[in-house]
């Protein structure tokens, strides 16, 4: 899909702004022994970068996490840990349909890109504003998160519905695992409290997925009223903090010229792909 085109001139992202920096993905990876050559670019923002790649066979997804220093301050180690607790999570769900297959390490003219992670492509499209979908999509989406609960796990970024991919065989899978949360490493057995805190992600997962059920299958649904009565206080005091902050960056980020009006995701120069697809939606509608 081709950049939007907002209403006012803005610019593309500088590079502290881009996972990258001035770089793109690289335009040929190998992975497990195979060339692969980048189709199209997803996503570019300030974390990571994700494109599609093919061989003219099984296309592949590869997210190539931060390298771009801040101020000066090195962010590679950051990229390097972020793509490792990705495979971490691909590898410990490996097993369950739902999640795309983690592949081996990406290598660029033979030199492993530690901050990159690669899986198997999965046919679909990100979960859409008013999409309805299969009277089974939302219970098999609970057994998974179900099942990532039973194993010390919880998801935690599913309020943004373009995490949750609509398969071309109209089944649910979760595709991004960057701040998800494993209570079983090590690390994590020192944290006081840690039992409760899981237990707060994990119910946050399903208070979110009730709120996806309402607007994509409301006859599977409580009513928002009970919805909202069922709002977990972390949410409400989290939200004290996270909207007046989310405000603070789209302003920022329309003061530097990079989006415009109100600061909305849509009016960048490139948006990523799920954005690109909810405003074709809506030009087409």
């Amino acid at each position: 899909m081709s950049p939007i085109q907002p209403t006012a001139v803005v610019k593309p992202r500088p590079a502290i702004l881009r996972a990258l920096g001035r770089h793109e993905p690289p335009t040929t990876i190998t992975v497990d022994g195979r060339t692969y050559h980048r189709v199209e670019v997803l996503k570019h923002d300030s974390w990571a970068a994700t494109a599609i790649y093919t061989d003219d066979g099984e296309p592949v997804i590869c997210k190539f996490n931060r390298t771009q220093s801040i101020c000066g301050i090195p962010m590679r180690w950051l990229g390097r840990r972020l793509a490792a607790r990705e495979k971490r999570f691909l590898r410990r769900l490996a097993d369950l349909p739902h999640v795309p297959a983690v592949l081996g390490a990406v290598f660029v003219d033979g030199k492993p890109l530690l901050h990159a992670a690669a899986r198997r492509y999965l046919p679909g499209h990100p979960l859409t504003s008013g999409e309805r979908v299969a009277e089974t999509f939302f219970p098999e989406l609970r057994h998974l998160l179900e099942t990532m609960h039973h194993r010390g796990m919880a998801y935690v970024d599913l309020h943004k519905r373009e995490n949750i991919l609509v398969g071309e065989d109209g089944r649910p899978y979760l595709i991004d695992f960057q701040i998800s949360c494993d209570a079983t490493r090590p690390w994590f057995r020192w944290l006081p409290g840690r039992r409760r805190l899981l237990g707060i992600l994990c119910d946050s997962d399903l208070y979110h997925l009730e709120k996806h059920i309402l607007r994509h299958r409301p006859d599977q649904s409580a009513t928002e009223t009970a919805i909202a009565q069922r709002r977990p206080w972390w949410i409400r005091a989290h939200r004290l903090i996270a909207r007046p902050f989310r405000e603070l960056r789209r302003r920022g980020l329309v003061l530097v010229g990079v989006r415009t009006g109100r600061g909305y995701a849509m009016t960048e120069h490139f948006a990523e792909d799920a954005i690109r697809r909810e405003a074709a939606r809506k030009r087409t509608a």
